[in-house]
């Protein structure tokens, strides 16, 4: 049955992306069969194999290690404000993003992590159909975050076509940023974290592919960064120190907004319908729910925490997924935590919207132009991931 629903899954993702395609006749099949068999071999093996035992158990107990490592500064600097015993969400989740965002700025500085990104990207170039300069920022943004990653690309950003823009947003949203994956790790099962890393990636092409179809000319497809003045090391700590801590700020100012928000809607509709707005949106998301391989008596459950990601953020819905954990089957968990892991929400929309808007005015307008369609793509990779987690369960 779990096969039959897959297949379906996918026929319904593919066919909702054809619908808004910008040119269907120009849509390449070939990249798309190979990105897919290449999502189902990654999700197996990260799922249901040794191999995949021992990626996910390392990485997460890098993490594990790099948390504690930030735990020592937050204890320096927060020591004695929580009761004994407590972990308050913005000290262990959000502060230790400061960290992992000074490790990520060494990289960088040392000149690793532009050769990682660059190579990746070119050799990502050859099976997904687009241009160098797409797969480059698809990685770039896995890495920098959905903000970010448009900075290292201040100088190409006059010159790129609204048809390419669209997919480097697409990418931007359905990825999430390194420095913020120990906070996921927290919340959810770290290997449905990476999982969803690696499929997100694949998935993001194949969905641009379909919705934005187009080629590209060698003379056009330039991936070099800019470098701009030279830093020296401790100007750098100091950029990424500031910049972690910008972002953990960011996140927590939208969670009071977005949790009382969410509070105060509930509240009215429960006074005036006898039902929470969340319920009746997970009424509208179970169906979708159901077709990723959610079991249909689960499906409404799922279908609200997925519409809460949509409207609020991941972090929202992850905490909201978190108290129902124990009273949901492991099958639908696991299928709801990967569609969890990206950026698709409202929110993203005005985030990548401000970020190209501050490096160029133009392209920032543009991106507003195609903004809930950029939404609805990036939707669409969240869904073609938990689909294809769902058959490895």
């Amino acid at each position: 049955m779990k096969y039959v629903l897959f297949l379906a899954a996918i026929i319904i993702i593919f066919l909702l992306a054809y619908i808004v395609s910008n040119n269907k006749k120009r849509i390449k099949v070939k990249p798309l069969v190979t990105m897919l068999v290449i999502q189902l071999v990654f999700a197996f093996l990260l799922l249901n194999t040794g191999i995949g035992f021992v990626i996910i158990t390392a990485v997460a107990g890098l993490f594990d290690h790099l948390l504690s490592y930030a735990a020592a500064g937050i204890n320096f600097v927060f020591g004695g404000m929580a009761n004994e015993g407590a972990g308050p969400f913005f000290l262990n989740v959000l502060l230790p993003i400061v960290f992992i965002s000074v490790l990520i700025g060494i990289a960088q500085y040392i000149k690793v992590l532009p050769i990682i990104i660059r190579y990746l990207g070119i050799i990502l170039s050859k099976v997904n159909g687009l241009g160098k300069l797409e797969s480059y920022n698809a990685v770039a943004s896995a890495v920098f975050g959905q903000s970010e990653v448009f900075i290292s690309l201040k100088k190409q950003l006059p010159y790129i076509p609204e048809h390419r823009l669209y997919t480097l947003c697409t990418s931007a949203m359905s990825t999430v940023s390194a420095s913020i994956l120990g906070a996921y790790m927290t919340m959810i099962d770290p290997k449905y974290v990476i999982t969803a890393l690696v499929l997100n990636l694949f998935g993001g092409f194949m969905v641009a592919n379909i919705i934005n179809p187009y080629d590209v000319k060698e003379e056009e497809d330039i991936i070099d960064v800019q470098e701009g003045e030279k830093q020296t090391f401790f100007e750098v700590l100091g950029e990424y120190i500031l910049d972690g801590f910008k972002v953990a700020i960011i996140v927590g100012a939208m969670l009071i907004g977005f949790v009382a928000i969410i509070s105060m809607i509930n509240a009215v509709f429960e006074a005036i319908f006898g039902i929470s707005f969340q319920v009746v949106l997970g009424y509208v998301f179970s169906p979708l729910a159901f077709i990723i391989g959610v079991p249909a008596a689960e499906m409404v459950e799922a279908g609200t925490i997925m519409a809460t990601k949509l409207l609020s953020n991941e972090f929202v819905a992850m905490m909201d997924l978190a108290k129902v954990a124990d009273s949901l089957s492991s099958r639908t968990v696991g299928i709801i935590s990967v569609f969890l892991v990206s950026f698709a929400n409202f929110s993203s929309i005005g985030i990548i919207t401000g970020a190209v808007k501050g490096l160029n005015e133009a392209k920032g307008n543009q991106v507003a132009k195609f903004g809930l369609k950029l939404l609805y793509g990036a939707t669409l990779v969240s869904l073609l991931t938990a689909a294809i987690t769902s058959i490895m369960l």
